[in-house]
């Protein structure tokens, strides 16, 4: 497990010799308009140690910031948009539901298949780290088909051959979202008397333990758990 830097700490600095100053990271979002992606877009975009920020989206988005490059994307021809995949780290936030997909297929293509091509193009151009919100109990062997797809995925990326991987493992995410989701809004409910590791977690929390992470450059793979992520930061009340 890494060790983070307090939020607002750079990785690393420019010499006080003369050196020519480090180019601040340039850091490619997807999943911009879900519950985790909204708040990484948010420190991305505020955060002086990072460069430009790309948001790859389906439809347009107001990003507040004109440090954001909105990529409106085709992910059925993700490979026309390899020119934004030029970047240093590659935030991957992207992720439905089986409900909302309507279909395993359709669910794994989302949860799977448009991250690790992304992956793909990223890893090519030269991207140095992959962070990625995947879930607690992902497992690639698992009878569970949910959490078989977020283990195929983290084991995927892993694979290949990134300098450095982080794989966030929240439970259950707390936020405002734009979407009901009566299942979860249930967990949510019941979470206070759930086990600390299955407790639910803010998106905020998540959010900014992967930014953390990515600010730290530590080389390897990193996982963040959910009792670690609760504890990053203050849960907003």
């Amino acid at each position: 497990m890494s060790h983070l830097p307090e939020l607002g700490t750079a990785a690393s600095s420019s010499s006080t010799s003369g050196a020519a100053p480090v180019r601040p990271p340039v850091a490619l979002l997807l999943g911009a308009t879900g519950l985790v992606g909204q708040h990484c877009l948010q420190l991305l975009a505020r955060d002086p140690d990072v460069g430009a920020v790309r948001a790859l989206v389906r439809r347009p988005l107001d990003a507040g910031s004109a440090k954001v490059e909105v990529c409106v994307t085709d992910f059925e021809r993700l490979e026309r948009q390899a020119e934004h995949m030029a970047v240093d780290w590659v935030f991957c936030a992207l992720g439905t539901t089986r409900a909302k997909a309507g279909s395993r297929a359709a669910f794994r293509q989302v949860d799977f298949d448009y991250p690790l091509q992304v992956a793909r193009l990223a890893r090519a151009q030269g991207a140095r780290h992959f962070l990625l919100v995947s879930a607690v109990g992902a497992d690639p062997r698992s009878w569970v088909f949910y959490n078989r797809v977020k283990g195929e995925l983290e084991e995927a990326i892993i694979g290949m051959g990134f300098e450095s991987v982080t794989v966030a493992q929240p439970s259950l995410l707390a936020g405002e979202r734009q979407e009901f989701r009566p299942t979860e809004r249930l967990g949510l409910q019941l979470g206070a008397w759930l086990p600390d590791h299955l407790r639910p977690v803010h998106a905020s929390q998540v959010a900014a333990c992967l930014l953390a992470s990515a600010k730290a450059g530590q080389p390897g793979v990193h996982y963040l758990s959910n009792t670690e992520m609760r504890r990053c930061l203050p849960e907003p009340a």
